[in-house]
């Protein structure tokens, strides 16, 4: 039986462009382009687990606004359970400690990008203003 994972993910907004994160080429979903974030642990509430994993993977401290959508994906290695939220950044420090690259798109831009198939329907919501 597959494996399936509870993750969270954020959608940082800062002048207009949304913060955008490339997975390392040596993980899974080589190369391909996400929302920061990252596994629930056991007993962790979606929020709680958001701010951390940012801490984690950015060294960045982020506010959780709104939940955009929760989608489930099957991947060949797990079923991913991807939430995505609305955050505001509380500093404007960022250093990748997990990802290889990030860029601020705009929600025009935001196809410019590989994008892993699991946020794929965020993406759709956030082009949309939802």
């Amino acid at each position: 039986m597959k494996k399936y994972v509870k993750v969270v993910g954020a959608v940082i907004e800062k002048d207009e462009k949304i913060l955008c994160a490339q997975r390392n080429g040596e993980k899974s979903l080589p190369n391909m382009w996400e929302f920061p974030g990252g596994k629930i642990e056991d007993g962790e509430l979606p929020e709680a687990a958001l701010k951390r994993e940012l801490m984690e993977e950015m060294d960045c401290e982020i506010n959780v606004l709104d939940k955009i959508v929760t989608t489930v994906y099957e991947y060949d290695f797990a079923t991913i359970e991807l939430t995505t939220y609305y955050a505001e950044m509380v500093s404007d420090s960022i250093v990748l400690r997990e990802h290889q690259d990030m860029k601020w798109l705009s929600r025009d831009e935001l196809d410019s990008v590989e994008w892993a198939p699991a946020d794929i329907e965020a993406i759709e919501k956030i082009k949309n203003g939802i």
